[in-house]
């Protein structure tokens, strides 16, 4: 579970690169940036997602705060 969770978040920070990579290059007259952004927001949805299952379902245990 932490892999994935690791690997989520590095596809994120990747996606936003590209998308700051695209806003530079292009200067914001292309529609990259924008879809490299929905992207990034998609993954973001589905770490949330992943963790809330993985919570729910016992994977990731309650701590004891």
């Amino acid at each position: 579970m932490k892999v994935l969770v690791i690997l989520f978040l590095v596809v994120i920070l990747g996606s936003l690169g590209s998308a700051l990579y695209y806003l530079v290059r292009d200067r914001g007259q292309s529609d990259r940036t924008a879809r490299a952004l929905t992207w990034r927001i998609a993954l973001s949805i589905g770490l949330f997602i992943l963790l809330m299952a993985g919570y729910m379902t016992g994977i990731i245990p309650r701590s004891g705060l």
